[in-house]
């Protein structure tokens, strides 16, 4: 029998600790295959956060750092350049990269920092029980937004990729989502397209990828997938922000 799809030795054989549904699983594979496809396995290092993906570095089969909340970029920033032809990328939630670590991730892109960003927006905060995050829509339900989230008091959803895209440093600044093969494919993709823009020493570059929560968002996997459509797409579009070096050879 021919083998039609073998699991990516970018990954190990640690049994997952994320919710039944959740995309965080389908987003490590991308990323993973994408580290091997370019042959650079043994020169990546990956930025775990504090979140949902906080156990990131059980998974991935390469080296592992393990950030304070906020701080992978900071973290990145340090190894890049003490290691600049390593490959180096941070993975992130809304809350690690949006809320504590704004200053970090903003500051790093300004600069061109040479990493790739991998931000995974649920809108919501997993980890700590379903608080409302930096991206929760208007009007959305959580554990400290009982009646929905009200802008006049908390102020609007933070578009991550529309900020960061008006600043010079930013090769690519993109956003995908992982609800349906179509755009798994569209969002490996990107991935692969941040991750040659490191190889080659193009500066910072960010993938922004709308993820789901079931547990939180207190729905059936398959519900929560038809919701990014129905709910997060229309505010977070997809698309490329920003790509300095679009239509350049890799």
């Amino acid at each position: 029998m021919a083998v039609v799809y073998e699991k990516t030795i970018g990954l190990t054989d640690v049994i997952t600790s994320y919710c039944p549904g959740c995309t965080h699983g389908v987003i490590h594979k991308l990323v993973a295959e994408t580290i091997v496809e370019l042959d650079k396995q043994g020169s990546a290092v990956g930025i775990a956060p504090v979140g949902c993906s906080v156990l990131a570095y059980k998974f991935f089969n390469f080296d592992m750092v393990q950030a304070s909340h906020g701080r992978a970029p900071a973290v990145a920033t340090g190894i890049i350049r003490a290691l600049p032809d390593n490959v180096v990328f941070t993975y992130q939630g809304d809350g690690d990269l949006a809320a504590i670590g704004t200053a970090e991730i903003v500051h790093a892109a300004s600069r061109g920092e040479n990493i790739v960003v991998i931000f995974v927006n649920n809108a919501i905060y997993g980890m700590t029980g379903g608080q409302m995050a930096p991206t929760t829509l208007p009007g959305q339900v959580t554990q400290t937004t009982p009646y929905g989230r009200d802008i006049e008091i908390a102020g609007s959803p933070i578009r991550v990729c529309e900020m960061l895209s008006t600043l010079d440093g930013v090769a690519l600044a993109q956003r995908v989502a992982v609800n349906s093969v179509p755009n798994i494919r569209k969002a490996k993709a990107a991935i692969k397209k941040a991750f040659e823009n490191q190889v080659n020493k193009r500066g910072f570059s960010i993938v922004e990828i709308l993820s789901n929560c079931p547990t939180n968002w207190g729905m059936t996997p398959v519900e929560s997938l038809a919701w990014i459509e129905e709910k997060l797409m229309p505010y977070y579009p997809l698309g490329v922000y920003k790509d300095k070096y679009a239509g350049e050879g890799k």
